[in-house]
């Protein structure tokens, strides 16, 4: 009997696939673990043909090598920076994600971020809530109505915070390397190249996938773009921003703020103690990155959330029942939502 194993699962996901049988059917022998997938703990696992990750787990080229059956990797992501597309082409070996689940779930987020900025929502509360004060100095924001917000990558999320944003009556620009003129036309607004929507927006909002061509889209090149009084949201992946670049770029005033829910190094900045302690890391992190993490944590104009847009009640069964059925349709012989292979 064919074995499936689910690592990172929180409670609510262990009694949601058992008690809605999402597993039935499966004709297969399932675990239903809670460990971040690491060297150690792939354990009993070893041996499963299918396994079901999340973003924290690395699924290394070491890693797959302690799987001697795995054929099917299903991670309940959109992204899959988190594998080695490589390796899984060398052993044959089928990637599956969710493409859609939060298209508004994050676009909601990245504007409950931009509203913290615009109207420095958090220093309100925190003020109240240490002080007791309710001085109203340094608190004075700006309105979004008539300002420009420059959405970069305009897929499915993209499009939801540009609804968002006409909502607002917010103008819009957006760059994309391939524009959905249709989109355009129908949601009111217009295609400019990357440099000419640095240079206009007041925010700029990340919703790009981590590829190579995107890695450190922004950089020091192109914050120097950017209006000193602009401010910069990523609710997409921490690599699509060089965190040492945007450091420089807020400490010296070049940028006003930032908004990020994702940060490079993020795993390592998550579980520094296991990094620290562990005779085997997953990956050697980049230690200036990790460092200018916490630079930008502690730096007042500068709001940090755990990777949290995506953490809804809809959106994460959504995420289960995706996953679930790409696996049954992987062991019904049609794949779905299979990632590519890069080269």
């Amino acid at each position: 009997m064919r074995k499936i194993a689910f690592f990172q699962l929180e409670d609510w996901e262990r009694e949601f696939l058992v008690t809605r049988g999402k597993t039935d059917g499966l004709d297969a022998q399932v675990v239903l673990g809670s460990d971040i997938l690491r060297p150690e703990t792939v354990g009993q696992a070893a041996d499963a043909e299918i396994i079901s990750v999340f973003v924290d787990s690395a699924v290394t080229k070491e890693i797959l090598a302690k799987f001697s059956n795995l054929k099917m990797i299903a991670t309940r992501s959109t992204g899959y920076d988190h594998i080695d597309l490589n390796a899984c082409r060398e052993r044959g070996i089928v990637v599956s994600n969710v493409p859609s689940y939060g298209e508004n779930t994050v676009a909601e987020y990245a504007f409950a971020l931009i509203l913290t900025l615009s109207r420095k929502v958090y220093d309100s509360y925190d003020r109240i809530r240490e002080t007791g004060s309710f001085n109203l100095d340094g608190l004075r924001g700006f309105d979004l109505k008539g300002k420009t917000l420059g959405v970069v990558g305009t897929g499915r999320i993209g499009k939801n915070v540009i609804r968002i944003a006409k909502g607002f009556e917010m103008e819009v620009i957006a760059y994309d390397p391939y524009p959905d003129n249709e989109a355009a036309e129908t949601l009111g607004f217009r295609y400019v190249l990357l440099e000419e929507l640095l240079a206009q927006s007041k925010i700029v909002s990340l919703h790009v996938p981590l590829l190579p061509e995107t890695t450190h889209l922004i950089n020091d090149k192109s914050l120097e773009l950017m209006a000193s009084d602009a401010y910069l949201v990523n609710t997409a992946r921490g690599g699509i921003v060089d965190t040492q670049a945007l450091v420089r770029a807020i400490k010296t005033g070049q940028l006003a703020g930032a908004a990020l829910d994702v940060l490079e190094e993020e795993g390592t900045v998550k579980d520094e103690l296991s990094f620290l302690t562990s005779e085997a890391p997953a990956k050697n992190p980049d230690l200036k990155t990790v460092l200018a993490n916490h630079v930008l944590i502690d730096l007042p104009n500068v709001i940090v959330t755990p990777h949290n847009a995506f953490n809804t009640k809809e959106a994460l069964e959504r995420i289960m029942d995706t996953t679930v059925d790409n696996i049954k349709n992987y062991i019904a012989g049609q794949p779905t939502a299979v990632v590519p292979k890069h080269e």
